[in-house]
C-alpha cells in the first residue's frame, strides 16, 4: 500500500518523566521520542507508533479526536477494550483519566499486541515479564486475547495489512 505520510524522526530522550512522546501540529507528525532511560524503550517507542497510526487515519482539529474513538474500523475493538479491567495507574484522578482516554488505550493496546505477535524472543520476554510484574501498562494475557484479535482486525479493515495475519481465535 502506497502512503503519503513523509518519513517522521524518531529521537531518543534521556527524560524519566516520560516513556515516549508523539509531537504533531494539526494533522503534521513532528516526531515520536523515546526516552533511553526506564527499561521500557520497546515499550514506549510501540506506544507512540500506535498513537501515529491513529492520529493519521483520523483527527478532527476541532474535537481533538482520533480513529479510536469514532472511526468504523475501531468499533469493534472499542467494544473489546471496554470488556477490559481498568489498570490503575500510580497518579491522581486526572491522570487516571488520561490513561484511560480511548487514543491512550488504543496506544496501550497497540503497543501489547506488536510486542505478543512480534515473534522475538527478547520483546515476547519483555511482555511476559511486564505481566508477572502486574505492570499496569499492560493487560493479563488472559483478558487481553480477544482485543489483540480486534486490533489486527482495525488493519485489516483499514487495508494496512500486505500479509495474512495470524488472528486468534
Amino acid at each position: 500500500m502506497l502512503s503519503d505520510l513523509e518519513p517522521v524522526p524518531v529521537r531518543t530522550t534521556a527524560t524519566i518523566s516520560e516513556a515516549g512522546a508523539y509531537r504533531f501540529r494539526k494533522k503534521d507528525p513532528i516526531d515520536v521520542r523515546v526516552s533511553r532511560l526506564g527499561g521500557r524503550v520497546a515499550l514506549g517507542f510501540l506506544h507512540e507508533l500506535g498513537h501515529l497510526l491513529d492520529h493519521q487515519v483520523f483527527y478532527d482539529r476541532k474535537t481533538r479526536t482520533w480513529a479510536s474513538a469514532v472511526h468504523i474500523a475501531f468499533t469493534a475493538w472499542r467494544t473489546a477494550a471496554a470488556q477490559m479491567e481498568s489498570r490503575p495507574l500510580p497518579g491522581g484522578r486526572h491522570r487516571q483519566r488520561y490513561f484511560n482516554a480511548t487514543h491512550e488505550v488504543w496506544a496501550r493496546c497497540y503497543a501489547q499486541t506488536v510486542l505478543l505477535h512480534s515473534a522475538d524472543p527478547m520483546l515476547e520476554g519483555q511482555l511476559t515479564k511486564l505481566q508477572a510484574d502486574d505492570d499496569p501498562h499492560v493487560w493479563p494475557a488472559e483478558q487481553f486475547a480477544a482485543v489483540a484479535v480486534e486490533v489486527e482486525r482495525v488493519f485489516e479493515r483499514l487495508g494496512l495489512t500486505q500479509l495474512t495475519l495470524p488472528l486468534a481465535a
